[in-house]
């Protein structure tokens, strides 16, 4: 897996940390474990996705639904992120 530089910068999980372990686990057939390792696998793929088509033709997807989309993946990731983040902090002290 490629390193974080986020997290060797500053010491602690950057919002995607998790992501390739998890997609990695999602390709060998163990969604319970992707999931685990990062929740927000699937909606951060169908943006990246989506975003693919929209570059491909803006009449495929329209940016009226691309950018709230883009909003709603982001506030999944910062929600999944802080969740994470609470959890790492309790089990640490």
């Amino acid at each position: 897996m490629l390193p974080c530089m986020y997290k060797q910068l500053f010491g602690i999980d950057c919002p995607l940390c998790g992501a390739q372990r998890s997609l990695a686990a999602a390709l060998q057939g163990n969604f319970a474990e992707s999931f685990s390792l990062y929740p927000p696998l699937v909606p951060v793929l169908l943006l990246i996705f989506l975003s693919l088509l929209w570059l491909i033709s803006k009449k495929i997807v329209s940016r009226k639904f691309l950018v709230p989309y883009a909003w709603t993946v982001l506030v999944i990731v910062m929600i999944s992120y802080t969740v994470k983040m609470i959890i790492h902090h309790s089990l640490t002290t």
